[in-house]
């Protein structure tokens, strides 16, 4: 099942972000060598720096998706303000449809 995780940073936190960053890439390869993460991307301000993150993940429930968003070092560094997880129907542009 897939699921959309839906991240806030904080505001004022780009440097963290920005520090976090290497390792939250490297989280996000292995998850992608693994067939875990199915896309992944920043959501940006109206100045067009980052302010967020969206990730869709491949898990067994919600449970697990949730722990698995849990291990992201961005989350880990306390950057979000909150973070959502959601069960997600891909219908359109599936590439595995």
């Amino acid at each position: 099942m897939l699921f959309v995780v839906l991240c806030n940073d904080k505001p004022g936190h780009l440097d963290l972000r920005m520090a976090t960053r290497p390792p939250h890439v490297e989280w996000l390869k292995g998850l992608e060598a693994e067939g875990t993460l199915k896309g992944a991307g920043p959501f940006l301000g109206d100045d067009g720096k980052p302010v967020g993150s969206m990730l869709i993940l491949k898990a067994e429930n919600l449970e697990s998706a949730t722990a698995l968003a849990a291990q992201d070092p961005y989350a880990g560094a306390g950057l979000f303000s909150d973070v959502t997880v959601r069960p997600w129907n891909w219908v359109f542009v599936n590439p595995e449809a």
